[in-house]
């Protein structure tokens, strides 16, 4: 769960080092993935580089009332602990089955060996994880968010 007085601080400096339009709505502040190790995990891939892309079940944004992501959208993206590391802008969405995605984005993604049979493999296995546990069913075609983002800033 993110800490709001942390994410606060997060924003107004973002805010006073002129990174973010004075007017910009204070964003989402959101872990990557379902436990503190992987949120560590995948946070680390953000701040070292190679990911700049993820993918969302689009039925857990609808249970979660949350925003679908739209070009150029803030989030915070936090540690496993709540912790604001890093400042994301989104730059492309695209909404389609989970088995629609290709090449270039598992490659952005940027997780294990970057290759699409690689990605459908490890996202089926976290979407068959995770997605019973808040009341949903996994399928491999289902709509699913693709995202991808750069990095404004981190601390």
């Amino acid at each position: 769960m993110p800490d709001p007085v942390r994410i606060s601080g997060f924003w107004a400096r973002m805010r006073a080092r002129g990174i973010v339009e004075p007017d910009a709505p204070t964003p989402t502040a959101e872990c990557f993935g379902d436990s503190v190790e992987l949120a560590d995990e995948l946070l680390g891939l953000i701040l070292d580089g190679p990911k700049r892309a993820t993918a969302g079940a689009y039925e857990d944004y609808v249970r979660e009332g949350a925003t679908i992501p739209y070009e150029g959208m803030y989030t915070i993206a936090t540690d496993g602990r709540g912790v604001p590391r890093a400042l994301l802008r989104t730059t492309d969405v695209r909404v389609g089955p989970l088995s629609s995605v290709d090449d270039q984005f598992a490659w952005d993604e940027g997780e294990g060996d970057r290759t699409r049979d690689s990605w459908l493999r490890d996202h089926h296995t976290f979407f068959e994880r995770y997605l019973p546990s808040v009341g949903l069913t996994f399928s491999p075609d289902m709509a699913t968010v693709f995202e991808r983002f750069d990095v404004v800033a981190t601390e």
